[in-house]
């Protein structure tokens, strides 16, 4: 089994930081990718540990070892489900109701260059939903979080990074979910084509012979 949740779905990486988010995102089931990996802690245990090496080598900072309880198992979910409304905040399908404030802290420290940066803080998944957020808001602010995505095929819901020109991609992968929406639509039109037809049929005047 991968531990690499954004690889089973074979999507491109989201870049830097924003792979983090990415990563939680695509810890769900979905379709035949695999199953949940928040579901039994062993296997949340073995991502996350994974994650957090990825993510301390791109972002450069030190990540701590997590060890999670059934607690934290609870948070993390909770948090991949915050996470999806507000990638679904941005898009079309608005969740009801407003968002929760993040409620996190962070630390701003300066480097041996002068810029200041965004450093994680707190214990347990306090520190990762303090990573995430961090990795949201430097996303936002480097024009990248439009375009991590979910896929619209809700049987799926893939974290994807769109990398069109014009941002306007809406499937994880067209060959896939972007086939199996067009073939349902299709189906759908025709269903409902042959409803007018079976409607219109009765009021046709046959011609006197």
């Amino acid at each position: 089994m991968s531990w690499k949740a954004s690889a089973r779905h074979g999507v491109r990486e989201a870049p830097a930081g924003l792979a983090l988010v990415q990563e939680l995102l695509n810890t769900r089931a979905t379709m035949a990718y695999g199953p949940d990996l928040l579901a039994q802690q062993d296997d949340a245990q073995r991502w996350l540990t994974d994650t957090l090496a990825t993510w301390s080598r791109v972002a450069a900072l030190p990540a701590p070892v997590l060890l999670l309880s059934s607690t934290d198992m609870r948070s993390l979910r909770r948090l991949r489900s915050t996470f999806e409304n507000v990638i679904l905040a941005g898009g079309a399908n608005q969740p009801e109701g407003a968002l929760p404030p993040a409620d996190v802290p962070v630390s701003l420290v300066p480097d041996a260059d002068g810029w200041v940066r965004i450093v994680p803080t707190g214990r347990g998944t306090r520190w990762l939903a303090s990573a995430l957020w961090a990795e949201a808001l430097l996303a936002q602010q480097a024009g990248l979080w439009p375009r991590l995505k979910l896929c619209h095929n809700i049987d799926c819901r893939a974290a994807f990074f769109d990398a069109s020109r014009n941002n306007s991609g809406v499937w994880h992968d067209v060959s896939t979910c972007g086939n199996t929406a067009n073939l349902r639509a299709f189906r759908e039109r025709r269903r409902l084509l042959g409803t007018t037809g079976e409607q219109q049929h009765p009021s046709v005047q046959r011609p006197n012979l």
